[in-house]
């Protein structure tokens, strides 16, 4: 389906640039709410129902207090009343949206990337990423002309107070109640962004020693050499202090890097396999494992030697989710750190991942290290190429004989991958194989032939 606004994950951009602009956000509000109106008419089938109703939240960043204020005029227009919380998760507000009963929910955040960029992540009332054509549906609306109900049939905002407890109780129930974290000392950096406050004191009230980094935001620093994005701050703190481990949050918290007490990083391969083997292990585990294209093909042959079934959806957590509800199945993540738990949340939280890792290790009484040491990962090489967005790498004859080239050389034993980034104007080139020299090799010639074809 082609979507001229949203990506893989939203909407996303640069401030101050189309989409990412107050006018367009009151548009978007507006077409938004119009759409979700006609559901929940859909939904009651004639039967007087109250408005609908919906949660907006953002992370740290400075340009969050206009685009939330410009969302919030759009609902309005659009007859919706809407809840504010400030300050949360993603997944904060995919909970929120489901345990108070709304019509959606909106997340105002550009996840991992710079203070400078800004985006719009939608929910539906069920806690879940919109579906393709829900989305669809408001772009056409988007289209319209900007209109505006009658008085009586505007909108209220308020906000909601206790919004930060109800989502670290939640976070809370997650985690078993005969395990604690007494006794270890974690490193927790949040990335100065969605989860400053409530992440510390998650781990704090479960019974560890905390120190924070990452929680001073400014409406700047969010992601600024700290975070899942760039774990050495967190693995430097660990070693510097002699924690126990570290924990590495994204700018909204739906992603997670985790290192153990020697400053060791590992990804969200190796950490969702943390959780599923805890899982196989206890017969606890619901089916088989979803990954992505970019799931490292040692993970897939370690499930297979498990006799657990694997499947692979397209990068992004939204297809993810799309293909366990498919299949009914439970666990599921990409290597990014995206990891999903459908038993204890509708979609990927960092923090409620870290929690499923550590009482795995707590029930199997291991340090991480030790317990995915038999997960030998291939080497893999990604390389991002920054192009213009109209650049169609795969209609350029040059780009193709490259990859074939790459691909025989490994003979079968790794994989190439060449996609378009769903949220930057990326090109991105992986090569994953046995021998590191040679996958580093392959990539960079890729490379070079994209981004040499790129600037024709």
């Amino acid at each position: 389906m082609s979507r001229q606004y949203f990506g893989t994950d939203g909407i996303r951009g640069k401030v101050g640039e189309t989409p990412i602009t107050p006018d367009f956000m009151l548009k978007l509000g507006y077409a938004a709410g119009q759409v979700l109106a006609a559901g929940a008419d859909a939904i009651h089938k004639g039967r007087k129902a109250g408005k609908p109703a919906v949660l907006i939240g953002k992370d740290t960043r400075i340009s969050g207090y206009m685009l939330e204020s410009a969302l919030e005029a759009g609902f309005a227009a659009a007859g919706c009343d809407v809840l504010l919380v400030g300050p949360m998760p993603t997944p904060g507000v995919a909970f929120l949206t489901r345990a108070l009963r709304l019509s959606a929910g909106v997340m105002i955040s550009a996840s991992h990337n710079p203070f400078d960029d800004n985006g719009i992540k939608f929910f539906s009332g069920d806690g879940m990423k919109l579906p393709d054509a829900v989305e669809a549906a408001i772009e056409k609306a988007i289209e319209a002309p900007l209109d505006c109900k009658p008085s009586i049939s505007l909108g209220k905002a308020r906000r909601v107070e206790d919004a930060a407890g109800r989502y670290l109780e939640f976070c809370k129930s997650t985690f078993p109640n005969a395990l604690n974290l007494n006794g270890m000392k974690i490193v927790v950096d949040c990335a100065n962004g969605a989860a400053y406050d409530i992440a510390p004191k998650l781990l704090y009230e479960l019974g560890a020693e905390v120190i924070a980094i990452g929680d001073r935001p400014d409406g700047l620093n969010i992601n600024a050499g700290v975070g899942a994005t760039h774990t050495k701050t967190m693995s430097a703190k660990v070693v510097e202090v002699g924690a126990d481990m570290g924990i590495a949050l994204d700018g909204d918290a739906d992603r997670l890097m985790m290192c153990d007490a020697s400053g060791r990083v590992f990804d969200g391969d190796q950490l969702l396999y943390a959780v599923v083997k805890d899982r196989h292990t206890n017969a606890q585990l619901k089916g088989g494992v979803a990954g992505t294209l970019m799931t490292n093909f040692a993970f897939e042959k370690k499930l297979a030697a498990m006799g657990v079934p694997f499947a692979r959806a397209k990068v992004g957590d939204r297809y993810v989710l799309e293909m366990l509800i498919e299949r009914g199945w439970e666990c599921g993540g990409e290597n990014s750190g995206h990891i999903l738990c459908l038993d204890k949340h509708t979609t990927g939280d960092g923090m409620i991942s870290a929690l499923q890792v550590l009482a795995a290790l707590a029930r199997n009484n291991t340090s991480l290290a030790e317990y995915v040491a038999d997960l030998v990962m291939y080497p893999q090489v990604l390389i991002n190429i920054r192009t213009d967005s109209k650049f169609d790498f795969a209609a350029s004859p040059a780009v193709k004989r490259a990859e074939a080239d790459a691909q025989a050389a490994l003979a079968g034993t790794g994989r190439v991958l060449l996609r378009a980034s769903g949220t930057e104007p990326l090109i991105r080139v992986m090569v994953e194989g046995e021998n590191r020299t040679q996958v580093e090799t392959l990539a960079r010639q890729i490379a070079d032939v994209v981004e040499a074809e790129s600037k024709k």
